[in-house]
């Protein structure tokens, strides 16, 4: 019998499947809320990577391209996981607004803890149930609202291994960007697990171009 590769939300993956998944976030005026996700798993082993989208709620570029990536054929050849976490901050969507409906950042709120405000909530179930048991990971965002990006990667090009991924990954411009108190990037930088960042484009806004430059570059990255 094959034994689980990972558990996330209760839910036991196995290799050579894929799943839905649905974690149950704190309830926003008693009305249940859940972070949905897709666990693809492959046959063979390899690395587990999460690529995640919309920390913050006005960030549509990434939807579209984790959507797209999903329907790629090459990932029946997958060698490892990968978690896709299309919407990380859900409340933010239903709203189109950057932040939590507490006016928090959820990207200023990591690793967050089991209580506290609700972006510090949400942010302890992101990192814990996904982040803290990836090898590293692909986090996707837009420029401000009112604003556009070129494509870019932003990264810690210090590091010899997030370097070259930052170069595989073929984005127009490449940052070495500063690490940020309470980022997930710089979190996770911290328990080594290195992160990507791709930005592109602008909030509000569907960006064929930065949704192309990101698909593609996902792709490479995982070659």
């Amino acid at each position: 019998m094959d034994t689980a590769l990972l558990t996330i939300g209760g839910v036991e993956i196995k290799r050579g499947t894929s799943v839905n998944i649905d974690i149950e976030l704190p309830k926003l005026y008693h009305t249940p809320t859940r972070l949905p996700l897709r666990v693809i798993c492959g046959k063979k082993s390899g690395p587990t990577v999460f690529i995640s989208a919309a920390i913050h709620g006005d960030e549509l570029n990434g939807i579209e391209i984790i959507r797209r990536f999903k329907k790629l054929s090459i990932l029946k050849k997958l060698r490892g996981t990968v978690i896709l976490v299309p919407i990380v901050n859900v409340y933010g969507i239903m709203t189109l607004s950057r932040y939590l409906p507490d006016r928090r950042d959820l990207n200023r709120s990591f690793p967050g803890s089991e209580r506290g405000s609700l972006a510090s909530r949400v942010a302890n179930i992101f990192y814990s149930e996904i982040v803290s048991q990836c090898d590293f990971g692909i986090d996707i965002h837009t420029a401000a609202i009112h604003k556009s990006n070129l494509p870019q990667i932003r990264t810690n090009l210090d590091d010899v291994f997030t370097a070259r991924l930052a170069l595989a990954f073929e984005a127009p411009v490449v940052l070495d960007s500063e690490l940020r108190e309470g980022s997930l990037r710089s979190v996770a930088k911290k328990e080594g697990t290195p992160i990507l960042l791709y930005e592109a484009g602008e909030a509000l806004r569907f960006d064929e171009r930065s949704i192309r430059n990101g698909v593609r570059g996902i792709v490479n990255v995982l070659r």
